[in-house]
């Protein structure tokens, strides 16, 4: 159930009919035209991806115009927000800092912001801040995702976020219980492929199912052109009475 003190968060995804979700692999269909129109069309002020997914987009970028110094003193793990107001947020989960975004702080026009733990280097910290970049510290060593969504509310006032990552941080966001909203593009294909990346992927859950533990209601079922499915859940926690 939504939180007044976080964002709204659908989780927005493509999938083969057995719930794989490498696109690319499949030659039969183009599934990106109906993914970026639904992707506006959910009209989220942010979105979000995991390192792996943001690693292409901080690989393109430009890199800084002068080196960054390093004057050997202590970087403070404070949220540093270079923008506020911007029509709309592209946020990298990046928890150990591996991401050089060099002189890139925008993604088609999406203000970067970084989620970082407070275990990344200093030199990691004065780089971000000498590309522009945004970031916010949620976390030790892991990310709390329940401290990033109220960050992302209350410093940026972020108030609708598409989760569009991988199966791992799609697992732990549901996990956490974070995710409100499940968007989903059913493609007509079959993956078939044992051990390659889910739509969820939760970790730790080898004894108990996130079906005990979430429950997805259908609120809307669309097809679209070339035989996609769009399909959309309300994600709710199970409660005692569910499970009598």
């Amino acid at each position: 159930m939504a939180d007044a003190q976080r964002p709204y968060v659908i989780c927005h995804m493509t999938s083969s009919v057995d719930g794989r979700i490498m696109v690319r692999r499949w030659k039969t269909l183009d599934a990106d035209g109906h993914y970026e129109r639904v992707h506006a069309e959910l009209k989220g002020d942010a979105w979000m991806c995991g390192r792996v997914t943001m690693q292409g987009y901080a690989d393109s970028a430009d890199p800084l115009p002068d080196p960054v110094p390093d004057d050997a003193s202590a970087v403070s793990r404070e949220d540093h927000l270079a923008r506020r107001g911007a029509s709309g947020y592209a946020v990298a989960l990046d928890a150990s800092g591996r991401l050089n975004w060099g002189a890139r702080n925008e993604i088609e026009g999406d203000h970067v912001v970084v989620v970082l733990t407070r275990s990344v280097p200093d030199a990691h910290l004065r780089a971000l801040r000498a590309g522009g970049q945004s970031y916010l510290f949620a976390g030790e060593r892991e990310i709390d995702f329940a401290l990033a969504l109220a960050k992302l509310r209350s410093l940026f006032g972020i108030e609708r976020l598409l989760v569009e990552g991988g199966g791992r941080i799609n697992g732990s966001m549901l996990k956490a219980g974070v995710i409100d909203e499940l968007s989903l593009l059913l493609a007509p294909a079959v993956d078939g492929l044992p051990g390659t990346p889910a739509v969820f992927d939760v970790p730790g859950e080898e004894a108990d199912s996130m079906g005990s533990r979430a429950k997805l209601v259908l609120t809307a079922c669309e097809q679209l052109p070339g035989g996609v499915v769009w399909l959309r859940y309300r994600i709710n926690p199970v409660t005692d009475a569910d499970r009598a």
